[in-house]
């Protein structure tokens, strides 16, 4: 009974490669981020991953199509991790000439280039699989409903697999495994193993060409206003171009005018030969529709310290969690188990969310400004207990014994990192659906990646301000925040420092939410937005405003 157990497993695993490769890279990612958990430069540099999705997408919509992002990601993936792997100090020492001790002046210039060039490609295979890897399993039901119906129960099956018991066995995989090089070099393995098996099916998927991207249309109509600059507006907006028997119309607005140039009609060629460059003449619905994208931007802005505040979860919090007193009883628990509490916090406050009222019109909106609140005191939270973890290193005198475990349990830590699973669980959802409903349909797709980007860009923006930080209070002849250890460092102060720009950050989102002029909410009326019409005609001499409203 279990031989034929495991042989179905098997079997199915090697019927559906797909889950397959994705099993094995979640167990990867669990490994990967337990053990850079400590490391806040590299989790900075791997973090770079949520940028690329966009530009990614754009390439499988124009160019590539989800199979080849999916296969070059594979193999960028692969090609990382056994990078990362013989980037460690052992594995090249007798090539190299340095030592193999994982000591700091054992790490010679290749293993450098080796990690700079695998946190490159880590980078480039994550994004890739957050780009295309759940779209092209979607491909293989698409064209058979009741090959969908078939295969739920395996389907069902795998997802427990994967959610379940892999990430288990790769957190206790980290603490039995101590050498680095192994550690990196099993996900290498893996992930080699599961690109050829991904390879096998080739044949027998449903590979869909690429359609073209409706990120041309924003290029488009930048070029066709460019191109008529000194051209004037007609003053009635409907001898503008559009397509009367296209079923998806948006009604002209007056914001944002200029763009409107993309759309005049030359009186001295023929209509038809303007159809035809579509690079010189664009459609009203189309212009509003960059309009609508342009108008999201100044409000946009105010997602990405959001994202700097959940970069600490990953590095400044796991730091002080490394050397705090861990036990319960007897019982000595995992660092692991804090990532476990913000998940879960994660998990049920988006859940909240969503009962409360997170699809309506204003849910979004207002979920944003929660998330922000959560920002706030997830900060104050921090600073606080960070206030109390320096006293208590002072009273036991370990400023200068950073290895030593602090006499301070690590649920001290556990409210700042629920307060985290707050404001990512919220600002997670709020801010993907914010953009679903704000923007054209054609475009809702890229709006989830625009916001793991925005996310993504606050993430790298922490390196600038703990350089900024670190500057502007070491002037003076002061000591800076920022020393080589935590226990000579202020973090405090620098929490203090995220919750008063937070807070800034906060006032200036209400202020842009109240100019802004929202949609109606797409979750429940799936009807193209209306952005009201123009009814009366405009001036000649049109000039680009910035009101959106």
């Amino acid at each position: 009974m279990y031989s034929s157990a495991v042989y179905e497993i098997c079997y199915q695993i090697m019927k559906y490669p797909p889950y397959a490769m994705q099993a094995i890279f979640l167990a990867i990612l669990t490994i990967v981020s337990a053990d850079m958990g400590g490391c806040t430069r590299c989790v900075c540099n791997v973090d770079d991953h949520a940028v690329l999705p966009v530009g990614l997408q754009f390439l499988v919509d124009a160019f590539m199509g989800n199979y080849w992002m999916v296969l070059v990601s594979s193999f960028a993936y692969s090609a990382g991790l056994g990078f990362l792997s013989m980037s460690t100090p052992p594995v090249l020492a007798g090539a190299t000439g340095t030592c193999s001790a994982y000591e700091p002046e054992c790490i010679g210039q290749g293993q450098k280039i080796l990690f700079y060039t695998a946190v490159a490609l880590i980078a480039m295979g994550m994004s890739g699989h957050l780009t295309s890897l759940g779209a092209f399993i979607a491909e293989q039901f698409m064209d058979s409903q009741s090959d969908l119906e078939d295969s739920m129960p395996c389907h069902f099956f795998l997802s427990f697999l994967m959610v379940i018991l892999v990430p288990i066995a790769g957190v206790f995989a980290v603490y039995y495994i101590k050498p680095w090089s192994i550690r990196y070099g099993i996900p290498a393995i893996c992930t080699l193993v599961a690109t050829l098996i991904f390879l096998t099916g080739s044949c027998s998927y449903h590979a869909h060409r690429a359609q073209g991207s409706p990120l041309t249309t924003l290029f488009r109509v930048f070029v066709a206003s460019a191109s008529k600059i000194f051209r004037r507006c007609p003053r009635d907006a409907s001898q503008l171009y559009e397509k009367l028997d296209d079923g998806y119309q948006i009604s002209h607005t007056r914001r944002l005018r200029c763009l409107d140039k993309a759309a005049i009609i030359l009186a001295t060629q023929p209509l038809e030969q303007q159809q035809n460059n579509r690079w010189r003449l664009c459609r009203v619905t189309e212009v509003e529709e960059t309009k609508s994208i342009l108008c999201m931007i100044p409000i946009c802005t105010t997602f990405i310290l959001m994202g700097v505040v959940s970069s600490i979860g990953n590095t400044y919090f796991m730091e002080q969690a490394t050397h705090m007193n861990r036990k319960v009883g007897r019982i000595k628990v995992p660092l692991p188990i804090l990532l476990w509490f913000y998940d879960h916090a994660k998990q049920q406050f988006a859940k909240i969310y969503f009962q409360i009222g997170g699809l309506t019109r204003y849910g979004p909106p207002v979920g944003i400004a929660v998330s922000m609140i959560f920002a706030i005191l997830c900060c104050i939270t921090a600073a606080k207990v960070e206030t109390r973890r320096l006293g208590a290193v002072k009273r036991h005198v370990l400023i200068d014994k950073p290895e030593e475990t602090i006499p301070m349990s690590i649920f001290w830590l556990l409210p700042q990192f629920l307060l985290l699973g707050g404001l990512d669980g919220i600002a997670d959802n709020s801010i993907g659906w914010f953009f679903i409903n704000q923007v054209p349909p054609s475009m809702a797709r890229y709006m989830v990646l625009f916001a793991i980007a925005l996310f993504g860009v606050g993430i790298m923006g922490s390196v600038l301000s703990v350089y900024l930080v670190g500057e502007i209070s070491g002037r003076g002849g002061k000591p800076s925040w920022f020393q080589e250890t935590l226990n000579k460092s202020r973090l405090d102060q620098y929490y203090w420092t995220l919750a008063a720009l937070a807070a800034a950050n906060l006032v200036l989102y209400i202020l842009m939410s109240i100019w802004y002029a929202y949609n109606d909410s797409r979750s429940e009326d799936d009807e193209a937005p209306d952005y009201g019409e123009t009814a009366e005609p405009f001036d000649d001499n049109v000039q680009c405003c910035c009101c959106c409203a």
